[in-house]
C-alpha cells in the first residue's frame, strides 16, 4: 500500500517565529501545537521513535522538518540561560587567511566574557549541515558563518534557532541576520585595473576552486577582457584552478601549467598569498624576473608576505576588523541591545609591493 505523505497546516501566527532580538526561536512545544501532540509524545517520537506510532511519528517529523527546530542538547535546567559560548565555522583550520579573524574573535569575545567554539565545514559545504545541528543543539549565544550561508537546509534551521548569526567574508542583499564582509566582484575589477595600470598587457590567474574565489575570476576576467588584457585575438583571460585550501605546491604547478599554454603572460592574480608564493618560487625556479618578466599579486597580505624577496603585491582583508565587528554583534544582540547597523561593508585595500 502506497504511504500517504501528511503534510502538516501551514504555520499561523500561534507559531509565528519569535522576536530574534530576544534570541528566543522555535520550541518542542511549538512542533507538537504543529503536530497535533502532547508535548510528551513529541518528545518521546524524538528521542525514541519507536515508543509512538508511525503516523504520530511522520506527524512530528513533518512538523520538524516545517519549523527547523533543532533539539536543545543542554540540561533543561541551563536551558534559559546564556551559555557565554560563540561558535565559529571555517572552511578550514589549516587557512592561513582566516587565522586573523579567528584570533580577533577570540579576544573580543574573551574580553565580554564569552568562548569561541570553532567548527571546520569544508569548502565544498560537505559538512556544513551536519556541523550546524550538532551547534545549534548546544545552544551558543552566537553563530558566526565564514561566507553565505548557501543550504537551504543550514539557513532554515538557523532562523527558526532564533540564535543571532553573523556571515562573514562576503556581502549578500539577503543575509540570515547580521553581516560583515567585502565584495569578491569588485576586488576583481580592482585587481584587473591596477593591473592595467601597471602596463601590464596579457594576465592570468591561478585560483583555488572555492565559490567565492571563482566569482573573484570572474570579475577580474570580465575586467581584464574589458581593458584588452588579454593576447591579440584571445577571448578569454588564461587560468589555472587548483583544489583548496589552496598551497604553495598549488602556485607552482599552475605557474608550469600557464606558461606551457601561454608563454607570453606577464601578470598572474592568485586568489591566495600561499599560490602567489608558489608562483614566486616557480619564477624564481625558471629564472624569470619579477616583476620585469611576471607581475604577481596576492589575496590575504598574510605575515610573510612583505617579507618576501621580491615582497609580495597582496589585496589585504582586515580579518581583525571582521572578528573584532562580528564579536561586537554578537555579544550586543546576545545581551538584549539592538545593532544599529547589522550590515558592514569593510571593503579591502591593495597592498602595492615590488611583485608588481
Amino acid at each position: 500500500m502506497e504511504k500517504k505523505r501528511i503534510t502538516p497546516p501551514d504555520i499561523g501566527p500561534a507559531l509565528a517565529p519569535r522576536n530574534r532580538r530576544k534570541g528566543s526561536g522555535f520550541t518542542l512545544r511549538d512542533v507538537a501545537k504543529l503536530a497535533n501532540v502532547a508535548p510528551i509524545t513529541a518528545s518521546r517520537a524524538l528521542n525514541t521513535p519507536g515508543a509512538v506510532s508511525p503516523a504520530i511519528l511522520q506527524r512530528v517529523r513533518a512538523a520538524v522538518e516545517q519549523t527547523g527546530y533543532v533539539p536543545n542538547l543542554l540540561a533543561g535546567g541551563l536551558a534559559s540561560k546564556r551559555s557565554r559560548l560563540v561558535a565559529a565555522v571555517v572552511p578550514t583550520i589549516t587557512g592561513s587567511v582566516f587565522l586573523e579573524m579567528v584570533q580577533s574573535l577570540t579576544g573580543a569575545l574573551a574580553a565580554a566574557g564569552y568562548q569561541l567554539m570553532l567548527g571546520q565545514s569544508g569548502y565544498e559545504n560537505s559538512r556544513e549541515d551536519a556541523l550546524l545541528e550538532a551547534i545549534i543543539g548546544r545552544r551558543p549565544d552566537g553563530v558566526i558563518l565564514t561566507g553565505i550561508m548557501r543550504s537551504e537546509l543550514g539557513r532554515r534551521r538557523l532562523l527558526a534557532s532564533g540564535i543571532p548569526v553573523v556571515e562573514t567574508w562576503d556581502l549578500t542583499p539577503t543575509p540570515i541576520d547580521m553581516l560583515v564582509g567585502f565584495c569578491h566582484e569588485k576586488i576583481g575589477v580592482a585587481v584587473a585595473e591596477y593591473l592595467h595600470r601597471r602596463g601590464r598587457g596579457k594576465v592570468a590567474t591561478i585560483s583555488g576552486n572555492d565559490e567565492r574565489a571563482v566569482r573573484r575570476n570572474r570579475a577580474f576576467s570580465d575586467a581584464a577582457l574589458r581593458l584588452g588584457m588579454v593576447e591579440s585575438g584571445a577571448h578569454e583571460v588564461p587560468g589555472c584552478i587548483v583544489p583548496a585550501p589552496t598551497t604553495l605546491g598549488g602556485g607552482r604547478n599552475g605557474l608550469r601549467e600557464l606558461l606551457r599554454q601561454h608563454p607570453t603572460i606577464d601578470a598572474v592574480f592568485c586568489s591566495s598569498d600561499m599560490l602567489a608564493l608558489g608562483v614566486l618560487t616557480e619564477a624564481h625556479a625558471q629564472n624569470i624576473a619579477v616583476p620585469k618578466q611576471l607581475a604577481v599579486i596576492g589575496l590575504g597580505d598574510l605575515s610573510f608576505s612583505g617579507d618576501l624577496n621580491p615582497a609580495l603585491t597582496s589585496v589585504r582583508i582586515d580579518g581583525t576588523l571582521i572578528g573584532s565587528t562580528a564579536a561586537r554583534f554578537i555579544v550586543e544582540r546576545a545581551e538584549g541591545r539592538s545593532v544599529s547597523n547589522p550590515v558592514c561593508d569593510i571593503g579591502f585595500s591593495i597592498i602595492e609591493r615590488a611583485s608588481t
